[in-house]
């Protein structure tokens, strides 16, 4: 008897042993699109770099505070401009186990729409099918013009060429299915928990989603160009309710894909 109960603890031993090996952070990337010289959309009293830094960090102080086990890596925590390159290596040598991109939204001065659309919208990487959706993915990819070799450093990419964005419809990422599910959630939560009008999960062709090898999303939280919704923006009250949303989102995406050693499992498997 007293040898088959020890037989049975070594086990359990061994398992819990096992469990505990296996068991690691989660590597959570925050990206704040643009900053330092690259200011991104503008509104008539905000940056969008600043809304994006705003929120970020409102985001990494709660999952530090309340997630101890997840490691939070910020692509920029200051006022500082990063290119997309280096946004992507960041996230790739941290070995992230996903990449979250924030930004703010703009419509052009000549559209009639520009003070009174709205909305928050959730990009995954894919192929833009419409005109809107390229533009947006044109818009965030013309950071890379400001570095003075970016034709070498993105092997050619022409961010205002159409024909560029044809590699992102032939590159299939096994990370697909977390990204978009991923996208749904904050979508949902931007709508539910931040009062944001739900403008969809979309895909295009984001060079940064396209560059990290994890599952990625890219944020667009509102239109800074609509005066309603830039002073949402700006306000600390706005970006608490933004940062929120997102972290309830990644709350519920933690459970649907916990992770290991190699890589994170979907609890649905």
């Amino acid at each position: 008897m007293r040898r088959t109960v020890f037989i049975l603890l070594t086990i359990v031993s061994c398992l819990l042993f096992s469990l505990t090996a296996d068991a690691r952070d989660f590597v959570l990337i925050i990206d704040a699109g643009h900053g330092g010289k690259d200011v991104g959309a503008k509104g008539a009293r905000y940056k969008e770099k600043d809304v994006n830094l705003a929120v970020a960090k409102r985001l990494a102080e709660r999952i530090k505070k309340e997630c101890k086990d997840v490691k939070v890596v910020m692509t920029r925590d200051n006022d500082t401009f990063v290119s997309l390159r280096d946004r992507a290596k960041k996230a790739n040598d941290a070995d992230g186990d996903l990449f979250i991109s924030i930004h703010v939204n703009s419509l052009p001065l000549k559209s009639k729409k520009r003070k009174t659309f709205h909305g928050s919208e959730v990009y995954t990487l894919g192929l833009g099918k419409s005109e809107e959706n390229l533009a947006v993915a044109m818009r965030e990819n013309s950071v890379m013009s400001l570095e003075s070799d970016y034709s070498e450093v993105y092997q050619g990419f022409d961010p205002d060429s159409t024909e560029s964005y044809i590699i992102f419809e032939l590159s299939q990422s096994a990370d697909m299915e977390q990204s978009i599910d991923m996208a749904d959630l904050v979508q949902q939560a931007l709508v539910a928990k931040a009062g944001r009008r739900d403008i969809g999960v979309k895909q295009s062709g984001f060079w940064v989603l396209w560059a990290t090898s994890m599952p990625s999303i890219l944020i667009e939280l509102d239109f800074i160009s609509n005066p309603t919704q830039e002073q949402f923006l700006g306000s600390a009250e706005g970006q608490k309710k933004l940062a929120d949303a997102i972290f309830d989102a990644f709350q519920k995406y933690r459970k649907l894909y916990p992770v290991t050693d190699s890589k994170p499992i979907s609890s649905n498997n």
